[in-house]
């Protein structure tokens, strides 16, 4: 038998639980579908919030050929074998969940039958489209956005389940505590759905009193509560990252578990690290902009759950790790500057002269070339004649800096003040 979550799978609008956004009535979706004139588009949305149950709906609503392909099992042969059938029907739709996985020679495979008209193509993504679908054809699609369903819409599915399906109909149920399973479902209406099914189907007992300690307790373990949708996913993620600037590598493994047991996006957490590593370390630890890249490729090729291990040897380098935000200060004081003198003239003698015409205009003309002079160092201005001398870089009080205060004022002397 299906689990409760395929089988209370919705065939209408009218019964899907949240984004209304997208279909409720007026809406751009909605819109689409009723005037059967839909693009190809790609749903990007958390998991459980509906994106593979519109796509079913689109398909039955329309009464069109529907094929559906996972990129995890899926490649480049299956996409044209679909593509092939689709040649010799009308409205074809493809339905290719979780297409972030498929490389750009899968995706390249699709551009053709997108373009053409020959399927309609939707895709569904956690992750960013903007970094996981090529641009081709990111372009010839519609990216919709999924939200993650809030309390109201979970209680719905639940009191909807125990009034339709045949199986939970059977027993009388009392929803008294409901914290633990939507705070365990984290959003995800397929999580919700399957956990309530084993939570009542597990009782011997046709009278059963939904609590949290219940449902806890069939769960089997205490699971880290944490809404990666929720305030909790930015207090958390504020809390790892300040331990890791604070120089506390046992609040940042400790922030970085929570994540995890959460079961929070990998890349995410890895993105994070590469930022700070330059934004709090910089200059005063290269290394570590280079271990935190490395991590977050690993963590791409590898995968939960032994991604962990990797998270958690980079968190504790970088939380021990010497620290500056010098390079993080320089870029916004440059910034600044732009913005307060706009668009100021390159000096002459630092532009580039390809042409003759350029040179004849001093172009170029009088450009010390560094490494014809002792040191590799002569000195000149580099700066625009209206902000000579302006310091935007600031060394910061570390061992490193230090060291490259002692160049710089060996080579400035006291032009800029280090």
């Amino acid at each position: 038998m299906a689990p409760l979550s395929e089988r209370m799978r919705p065939t209408k609008l009218e019964e899907l639980a949240g984004q209304q956004h997208l279909v409720g009535k007026g809406s751009i979706l909605r819109t689409a579908i009723e005037n059967e004139a839909i693009p190809s588009m790609i749903f990007w949305g958390p998991p459980g919030s509906g994106k593979t149950t519109i796509a079913n709906i689109i398909a039955h609503t329309l009464n069109a050929p529907f094929y559906q392909l996972s990129a995890i099992s899926s490649g480049v042969k299956d996409v044209r074998e679909v593509i092939e059938k689709a040649k010799q029907e009308t409205k074809a739709i493809l339905f290719i969940d979780e297409i972030h996985r498929f490389n750009k020679g899968q995706q390249d495979a699709l551009l053709g039958a997108v373009e053409k008209g020959i399927i309609t193509l939707i895709g569904a993504t956690t992750e960013n489209p903007s970094f996981e679908v090529i641009s081709a054809l990111l372009s010839r699609c519609q990216v919709y956005v999924l939200k993650t369903l809030d309390e109201s819409d979970l209680i719905y599915l639940l009191q909807n389940a125990m009034q339709k399906d045949e199986v939970i109909k059977q027993y009388k149920i009392e929803l008294k505590e409901i914290s633990a399973l939507i705070n365990i479902s984290g959003g995800d209406a397929r999580k919700l759905l399957n956990l309530f099914e084993l939570v009542v189907t597990s009782s011997n007992k046709k009278e059963i009193v939904i609590t949290d300690e219940l449902v806890m307790n069939v769960a089997q373990k205490r699971i880290a509560l944490y809404d990666k949708q929720g305030e909790q996913h930015y207090d958390i993620i504020s809390a790892f990252i300040k331990s890791l600037r604070g120089s506390d590598p046992n609040a940042a493994v400790y922030w970085l578990a929570r994540m995890i047991e959460g079961g929070e996006d990998v890349k995410f957490i890895a993105r994070r690290m590469l930022i700070l590593a330059s934004e709090d370390i910089g200059n005063a630890n290269p290394n570590a902009l280079l271990l935190a890249n490395a991590t977050f490729d690993a963590v791409n090729k590898i995968g939960w759950p032994e991604s962990q291990l990797i998270l958690s040897q980079c968190a504790i380098y970088l939380a021990s790790s010497p620290k500056s935000n010098a390079a993080t200060t320089a870029i916004g004081a440059a910034s600044s500057a732009v913005k307060q003198y706009g668009d100021l003239s390159v000096p002459l003698h630092i532009r580039n002269a390809p042409t003759r015409l350029m040179k004849d205009l001093d172009y170029g003309k009088g450009y010390k070339y560094s490494h014809s002079y002792e040191g590799n160092f002569e000195e000149q201005e580099y700066l625009p004649k209206e902000i000579e001398g302006m310091k935007f870089f600031e060394p910061g009080n570390n061992t490193r800096e230090e060291e490259l205060r002692k160049f710089l004022k060996s080579r400035w002397k006291d032009k800029y003040g280090y």
